[in-house]
């Protein structure tokens, strides 16, 4: 029997407190949690909403083996050179329509201990998003059907807004792939579990950034802009920050997942894991 995969898989990366976060601390997660691979979500790094080809490089040299985007994609426009290079491990949601730019998904390489290589995948949900999409359903049906493995090591992020939305995808999913972990709303929920036929589920895996505003972003603001409509420049909040994820242990046999554990990392060295 194969060595099981270790992946870690962070949330939303919130400006320049999620990213120095992660420099400072994803090393010693690494090492402390035995990974295999890690991802990141990567679309709020650019102050709060998008990415850039520097920061995606950031996000590398920081220890992310892949970067997924979610609804903030093309934000920065430039970012489609990087997207469509098909060297660099950075994703745009796979449901979107085929013309648009950049990579449908991720192969993470065998390399070292690791005996199987990775599918990664973003979808993005319907209901009630800012961004046009595709079935996410029939998008990950229709990708599953081109996999050139037997048993593939898939790990399928649901970028949504609606809980109910997520499980569904997640039951739907179920014995076809390792995970199925939710982001988007940037709060982490507290209820990873394994479904019937071995596939990991939570709802949220949170973010990666400041806790002390709402969802990243400076609080003040946000009252503001909710008690008098008035449109207002967001900035990303200040205060503690934290690092939430979630550590998936697969089956190198099976593709599918043994384990589920909720993460969180906080500065300067304080790292909690939750099982």
């Amino acid at each position: 029997m194969a060595r099981p995969i270790r992946i870690l898989f962070l949330g939303d990366i919130v400006g320049a407190p999620g990213r120095s976060a992660l420099q400072q601390l994803l090393p010693e997660l690494k090492t402390r949690l035995a990974t295999d691979a890690v991802i990141v979500n990567g679309e709020n790094i650019r102050n709060g909403s998008g990415i850039s080809a520097d920061l995606y490089r950031s996000l590398r040299e920081a220890g992310a083996d892949a970067v997924t985007l979610g609804d903030h994609v093309f934000r920065d426009p430039r970012i489609t050179t990087t997207l469509e290079d098909p060297g660099e491990p950075i994703l745009r949601p796979l449901n979107l329509s085929a013309k648009a730019p950049g990579k449908r998904f991720i192969r993470i390489p065998a390399e070292g201990e690791r005996s199987r290589d990775i599918f990664v995948a973003t979808v993005l949900g319907r209901i009630l998003f800012p961004l046009p999409a595709d079935d996410p359903f029939a998008a990950c049906d229709e990708w599953l059907r081109t996999m050139p493995e037997k048993r593939p090591v898939v790990i399928v992020e649901a970028h949504m807004e609606v809980t109910s939305e997520k499980a569904a995808l997640a039951h739907h999913l179920d014995g076809r792939v390792a995970a199925v972990i939710g982001s988007h709303t940037h709060v982490a929920t507290a209820d990873e579990r394994l479904l019937p036929g071995g596939t990991a589920f939570v709802t949220d895996m949170g973010m990666c950034g400041p806790h002390d505003g709402v969802i990243g972003r400076d609080a003040s603001r946000v009252v503001h802009h909710m008690t008098t409509a008035l449109p207002v420049q967001y900035e990303v909040s200040g205060g503690e920050v934290r690092l939430n994820g979630v550590l998936l242990e697969v089956s190198a046999d099976t593709g599918l997942a043994i384990s589920i554990e909720r993460v969180e990392a906080g500065q300067p060295r304080r790292v909690r894991v939750n099982g």
